[in-house]
């Protein structure tokens, strides 16, 4: 074990404990926090009232301009008219008045008529009345207001008037009032409303002292109809400023450029903005604090509860807490480059590094977290020129590179191409980089697009090559099987597997008849499918010690075993599985090469040995001709040990069947659960029917049915006829 691995051992036993554990997390919470520091520090500025800025200067935050908005309410409220209310009742009132003097005129007549009297009354002497006490009667029946206002021409052309001209007079002025009345009349429009009746009654064709005294009432009767309505103007006005917006500084909003003046309004909006208080607040840095031991806290939560075994847990810990520090000093480093050459050089932060290490290290699960909780620590690092600013779209930018690395990493195959994911990735980069741009309306030359193109290039290509460059060091620091390592020891030319093609080729076959056969039924579970292949390739390394005591390798030799002792075989025969670890173990396989190699026979028995040994004494022990175990820990274990007994099988049958290959695979299935060889895996046994399915298929593909050629001496005839 190298030094690197000595001492992260040394740091997982601390972690053991509690107290390292929260140590850890408050060690981790005060990197951050100094990092955004400098960020979250609010800025004084020196400007002076009337003299041009020093420096362009954006608002920190959204606040209310007050001034502005009365001064907007004000303004509003003047543009709102006077409101004027049509006063319909005065039309009828006025209708009805013209209508009560015209009626009392003609009773008037009715009663001082003398023929209607004296038919009445014969008693009667006096029956003629003058016109002067018909204006007096008239005026009696009539009110004081309205005899003021009527002239007394009108009244004595009334009494003087028949009733079939009065009747005539009074349609003809009520439908000219009636008609003028119903429209808008102003105080000023009076005049000219009165000259409109009289026109309407000018073509009356009635005596001319009947038409004069009807013009005389209509125009009586023409007021002003409309009048200012105080309380809907008001209302109105209230309506209208209630409709005014809040005029607001925005956060990031340019209060003053450089070398502007600063004028008074310039000065107050300033003020209004915090820019001009010397005195000294503590509310960015609680809330930066605050922030932190959310974050914090929720990722303690998750590790301290994890259901993981301790080994593993203290290993995801330690591997996220190294990923989150690289990748923290990272982005401080590039916002700080960003500043110093005042560009958006921030987009070239290869925040999909994180995503891929822990993505390819750990899990999925903590990939996302991950790359979620850089996308918020981003916000605040990646907040331009304006401390207190949160840059969302950064923020984005980081959250959805991560999070399409994840997607890229999960495809088949591609754990394998980092480089070609990291291409890919920087064209969805620029593609996300240019939505951002255009949904913000940005306009930018060709040259500044090209850039912004540049930067999201260089930020895929950066995740990719850190990846790679990275993952070797975590590897042996951590002792970590990754999908890259398990390729470099699937390949060929490895030297121990050249080992076994060399001096145990039937071994050799075999282990890649398992290989094909494991790597199917893991995949169809759930498991890894890369390293189930891997291992059963190395799996019975042990064999290369003794190989012709292995009957896939004699050939045609003869059986050692058929000479030996039982006991003898026992040991040769449970050897290659001990052998087998121990070999891979000088060579510094992954531990869970090792454990395959070990573990994938299990405890199980050597029947045939056993068999053997009980006809020559009786008294042998069942647990003497067992493998020394352990049994299967992983699900990747059980199922490799399963294919390898069916391998060996169904290869010793003549003639297989769907159905004897099928019933065979049940049957060993079955055998290893009775004999409690899954007891310490997690395997269920819905996966182990997926498992026989699975392995059912390849077996048959494998030993399927072929044609029956003819002897060579019949073909050869066949071909000269």
């Amino acid at each position: 074990m190298n030094r690197i691995q000595k001492f992260f051992t040394q740091i997982k036993g601390l972690l053991v404990h509690r107290f390292f554990q929260v140590l850890l997390f408050i060690i981790l919470g005060l990197f951050a926090y100094g990092l955004m520091f400098s960020n979250v520090k609010p800025e004084r500025v020196q400007v002076e009232l009337f003299k041009p800025a020093e420096q362009t200067i954006r608002s920190t935050k959204t606040v209310e301009d007050t001034y502005k908005t009365e001064q907007e309410k004000e303004e509003i409220s003047k543009q709102v008219a006077d409101v004027y209310s049509l006063k319909k009742e005065y039309a009828k009132n006025k209708v009805d008045l013209i209508s009560s003097i015209f009626d009392s005129a003609i009773e008037v007549n009715k009663e001082t008529d003398p023929d209607e009297n004296h038919k009445e009354d014969e008693d009667k002497k006096e029956t003629v009345k003058t016109d002067a006490q018909k204006v007096s009667i008239l005026k009696e029946k009539l009110t004081d207001e309205v005899n003021k206002n009527i002239e007394e021409s009108v009244f004595l052309a009334l009494v003087q008037a028949d009733e079939d001209e009065l009747k005539i007079a009074k349609d003809s002025t009520i439908t000219a009032v009636n008609n003028v009345m119903s429209s808008r009349i102003a105080a000023s429009d009076v005049e000219n409303a009165k000259k409109k009746v009289v026109e309407e009654l000018g073509y009356m064709s009635i005596s001319g002292d009947m038409k004069k005294a009807s013009t005389s009432l209509a125009r009586t009767a023409i007021i002003q109809n409309v009048f200012f309505d105080k309380d809907k103007t008001e209302e109105q006005r209230r309506k209208a400023v209630e409709s005014v917006e809040p005029i607001r500084i925005l956060q990031g909003q340019i209060i003053v450029e450089e070398n502007q003046l600063v004028d008074r309004d310039v000065y107050r909006q300033l003020e209004l903005a915090g820019f001009l208080n010397t005195e000294s607040t503590i509310y960015p840095y609680i809330g930066l604090l605050l922030f932190i031991f959310l974050t914090f806290a929720a990722f303690y939560y998750y590790f301290y509860y994890s259901v993981s075994k301790k080994d593993n847990k203290y290993n995801q810990l330690l591997i996220f807490s190294l990923v989150f520090i690289l990748s923290m000093a990272t982005m401080k480093t590039v916002s700080i480059l960003a500043d110093l050459k005042n560009s958006n050089l921030e987009y070239i932060f290869p925040g999909a590094m994180a995503a891929m290490l822990i993505k390819i290290l750990l899990n999925d699960r903590l990939a996302v977290a991950m790359i979620i909780l850089l996308g918020s620590y981003g916000t605040i690092i990646f907040n331009g020129d304006t401390p207190g600013n949160l840059d969302f779209s950064m923020g984005l930018y980081i959250i959805f590179g991560g999070l399409t690395a994840i997607i890229i990493l999960s495809r088949p195959n591609f754990k394998s191409k980092v480089l070609v994911a990291g291409l890919l990735l920087s064209l969805i980069n620029m593609a996300f980089v240019f939505s951002l741009i255009f949904i913000m309306d940005s306009h930018y030359t060709r040259m500044e697009y090209l850039y912004y193109a540049s930067a999201a290039l260089g930020s895929g290509v950066g995740a990719a090559v850190l990846t790679m460059g990275l993952l070797p060091f975590f590897e042996a620091g951590f002792g970590i099987l990754s999908s890259i390592k398990l390729i470099e020891l699937a390949n060929p030319n490895h030297p121990l597997l050249r080992k076994i093609l060399i001096e145990a080729p039937g071994t050799y076959h075999h282990s890649v008849m398992v290989a094909n056969l494991a790597e199917s039924a893991c995949e169809a579970i759930g498991s890894n499918g890369l390293l189930a292949r891997v291992g059963s390739y190395y799996h019975d390394i042990g064999k290369t010690k003794r190989p012709h005591f292995f009957i896939e390798n004699q050939m045609s030799e003869e059986n050692p075993h058929d000479r030996l002792q039982p006991e003898t075989s026992r040991d040769v025969i449970i050897a290659h599985a001990l052998d087998g670890g121990e070999m891979l173990r000088s060579h510094k396989f992954p531990k869970e090469i090792v454990d395959i190699a070990e573990q994938h026979h299990g405890t199980t028995l050597l029947k045939f040995f056993y068999h053997k040994a009980k006809k020559q004494d009786e008294s042998t022990l069942e647990a003497a001709y067992r493998y020394p175990g352990p049994r299967a820990i992983m699900k990747e274990v059980a199922v490799i040990g399963i294919a390898d007994s069916v391998e060996a099988a169904v290869r010793s049958m003549k003639h297989p069947t769907p159905e004897k290959i099928e019933e065979l695979v049940s049957f060993i299935i079955q055998d290893r659960i009775s004999d409690g060889q899954f007891d310490e895996c997690d395997i269920t046994m819905r996966e182990l029917s997926i498992v026989k399915h699975s392995l059912c298929e390849s077996l048959n593909g494998i030993f399927h049915s072929r044609i029956e050629y003819p002897e060579p001496d019949k073909l050869g005839q066949k071909v000269k006829e």
